[in-house]
């Protein structure tokens, strides 16, 4: 660790970077990440000194350090790779991280997959990561781990002597303790999240799972539970726990929506769907998002109010994720099936009920579907968040909208005075609520969604943060000053 005093500096420690390095002919090339940590924490570090440390997707090879330089000078923080082989994708990633930590959190346990082998390469990839904190950090630096991916880091990182203040964020749920006490490794794991600082949850809902989780598996740690951040004490040590609900940078999402090439390109899709209401569902491919229960909504909705066909579209976007793994690919199957199956049944000439697309989609896109869309369906089983809902809300310029919200994601605590809630597993539920969307009175709507807007802004990305830091030593981004990108570049 370099000893250069006075550092203020945020490091951020994902399983991946916010890029992506893929083969192209006989060279690489970057491709920005997409997701919710990417779309959250890109504003926060840019132009503040900050190094982001990750996994980059692909096995590590020499020529990639001249593409991450050039990248650190564009998204304007310097990106710390951290090299994987096969055998770490395989067990870490795909093993204990996607088919044991991601089902279990989600409610889902009979997926999991509970393999010793996935256990011990976690903690070695965990280390590595670790390590590379310790090459790359300095006094004063404050290092911010991300996900369920690296709930050991900071166990580690203390393990090999790191002194540095350490905090911890999950993204997705915290189950319930008689879901959480499935793991194998259940102890284990909470006392190495108790080697954190402070840990940061998304909604009270999970914080309260995780504290009961301790008293229920942890022998010895004392709890105060008062005000909004609690206080574990173990083995000598105070570890702050909180809830920080994440969110979006509204600001760059008015401000980018408002532009006029989005405006151009909303104009086109609403001339290619004519007199209609648009329906949107924004979804990377995951079993959590529940769009086969969507679409048997969608087409509940449409047997049983006629008066919906052709006058309303569904345009569902799936971003493809994990496309190796065979349950994703019969998820694929399925949705593709369903689509077939609804689009034959309901179709009339000149008017199509579904409009799938299975592609990730550029901002411009992006911002111009949520332009265009009056009604967005957003309908997870279980979610840690959900960031789509407050993108589309940030972009609804005119106020016209209206936001069907699964009761079941952790934005519903935040949305559930302007948004219409449903039980994604109500079939009959949500289609109601599809027709009630579908007749919503302008000034309902309106109301509504002035109110969603104004939450979303008054809690936005950098209010997240700023809360998070507060909780963590009394400090705010104002103490992270802007600097110029060359300064942190690292070394090669």
């Amino acid at each position: 660790m370099d000893g250069g005093a006075g550092a203020k500096r945020l490091i951020a420690v994902s399983n991946r970077l916010p890029i992506r390095i893929i083969r192209e002919g006989r060279g690489y090339r970057c491709l920005p990440g997409a997701g919710g940590l990417v779309t959250a924490l890109a504003p926060v570090l840019r132009d503040r000194g900050g190094l982001w440390i990750g996994w980059t997707g692909s096995p590590y090879e020499k020529g990639h350090e001249l593409l991450l330089e050039s990248a650190s000078k564009e998204t304007g923080y310097g990106l710390v790779p951290v090299p994987l082989d096969n055998e770490d994708e395989r067990d870490y990633y795909y093993g204990f991280s996607n088919e044991i930590i991601w089902p279990l959190f989600h409610d889902l346990q009979t997926r999991c997959k509970f393999n010793p082998r996935y256990w011990y390469r976690y903690l070695s990839v965990n280390k590595k990561f670790a390590l590379k904190v310790k090459e790359n950090a300095k006094v004063g630096d404050y290092v911010w781990v991300h996900d369920y991916h690296l709930m050991h880091c900071g166990f580690f990182m203390k393990k090999i002597g790191l002194s540095l203040r350490v905090g911890f964020f999950l993204h997705i749920p915290f189950p319930p303790v008689d879901i959480f006490l499935k793991l194998p490794w259940r102890k284990k794991v909470l006392e190495a999240l108790l080697h954190y600082d402070l840990l940061g949850f998304q909604t009270m809902r999970d914080k309260r799972n995780f504290l009961n989780s301790l008293s229920a598996l942890v022998p010895g740690v004392k709890l105060k539970r008062r005000g909004a951040v609690s206080t574990v004490e173990y083995l000598g040590r105070k570890i702050r726990v909180g809830a920080f609900p994440i969110s979006i940078d509204y600001k760059g999402f008015v401000r980018d929506c408002d532009s006029k090439e989005v405006a151009d390109a909303a104009w086109y899709l609403h001339e290619a769907l004519p007199d209609r209401q648009v329906i949107i569902g924004i979804d990377r491919l995951d079993y959590t998002k529940g769009i086969p229960e969507r679409f048997f909504a969608f087409s509940d909705a449409l047997s049983r109010f006629p008066e919906l066909r052709g006058r309303v579209s569904l345009v569902q976007v799936v971003v493809p994720s994990r496309t190796e793994v065979p349950e994703y690919q019969e998820l694929k199957r399925e949705i593709e099936r369903l689509v077939g199956e609804i689009n034959g049944k309901f179709t009339q000439s000149g008017w199509v009920p579904i409009h799938y697309l299975f592609r990730s989609l550029d901002r411009v896109q992006l911002l111009a579907y949520y332009r265009l869309a009056e009604i967005a369906l957003i309908t997870p089983l279980k979610d840690g968040m959900n960031l789509v809902c407050k993108e589309y809300c940030a972009c609804n310029l005119e106020h016209r909208g209206v936001l069907i919200l699964s009761e079941f994601a952790g934005a519903a605590t935040q949305l559930h005075s302007g948004a219409l809630m449903v039980n994604p597993y109500d079939i009959e539920g949500v289609s109601k609520a599809i027709f009630t969307a579908y007749s919503m009175p302008r000034p309902e709507r309106k109301k509504r969604m002035k109110r969603l807007r104004q939450i979303i802004k008054k809690k936005d990305i950098f209010w997240w943060v700023n809360t998070f830091l507060n909780a963590a030593f009394s400090k705010d981004l104002k103490d992270f000053p802007r600097e110029s990108v060359e300064e942190y570049i690292p070394l090669r």
